[in-house]
């Protein structure tokens, strides 16, 4: 290990606190892994939402923040705007961030504020039972919606390419996937980068698994992620 490790790597005695098969773990590993690569664990202040996002706390030897639900975005604008040199991620899930929160990440993207906002989506509210949220694709199970999503609820919101229509040109933004680790990698040290070096908001969604409240074994849950994956276009959002 090198000083610059996060401590989750040493999984032996730190492992996961999410359920099995959950995308957070391997979302996680990767931001760790950007980080670990940039070398900016002592400038870096994470921020985690409320929700399965918050069991991120205690991954990192970093700099952590937990935030009331939905409002992971604008903690760290305000710290961004406070602590200029650090590095500001917000951590959430796709109901804090397209669902109560969506009005400050669109203001902070409108704003081009300097921070990284990573979304992890997997089509549901994971914590609190599986319910429908706004990424539910439709036609989709969920607790709240027995029969399937109706078509009247529209489709799946597209949350990457929303943000890219209102952010100022030189915001990076992007989509990514839990089914390609070295590719998630890659697009999180872009998204870090592009805070770090050009002072620019920068944001990625990660389309992640749910075996839990999806019922689905590793086969059949990759098996759905590479569905989500032909409605939700990977890579960055022009």
């Amino acid at each position: 290990m090198t000083k610059t490790m996060p401590k989750c790597w040493n999984m032996k005695s730190k492992p996961h606190l999410f359920c099995p098969g959950c995308g957070h773990g391997i979302t996680l590993k990767q931001l760790g892994n950007a980080i670990d690569n940039l070398g900016i664990q002592n400038k870096t202040t994470l921020g985690i939402d409320i929700g399965c996002s918050l069991l991120a706390w205690n991954f990192f030897d970093i700099s952590t923040v937990q935030t009331h639900h939905g409002r992971t975005t604008p903690v760290m604008v305000g710290f961004k705007l406070m602590k200029p040199k650090r590095v500001a991620i917000a951590y959430t899930g796709d109901g804090g961030a397209y669902a109560i929160g969506l009005q400050s990440i669109i203001h902070a993207a409108y704003r081009n504020e300097p921070v990284t906002v990573i979304v992890v989506n997997n089509e549901n509210y994971a914590m609190t039972g599986g319910q429908m949220s706004p990424e539910t694709t439709v036609g989709t199970v969920t607790s709240t919606t027995p029969l399937g999503k109706p078509d009247r609820y529209g489709p799946g919101l597209k949350g990457p390419e929303l943000i890219r229509s209102v952010a100022g040109k030189d915001a990076y933004i992007a989509r990514s996937s839990v089914s390609n680790p070295i590719q998630l990698m890659s697009t999180l040290k872009k998204a870090l980068a592009t805070q770090i070096e050009n002072n620019n908001f920068s944001f990625v969604e990660v389309l992640s698994i749910c075996p839990t409240n999806w019922k689905t074994n590793a086969k059949a849950s990759f098996d759905r992620l590479f569905d989500l994956e032909k409605y939700y276009t990977l890579g960055e959002v022009k």
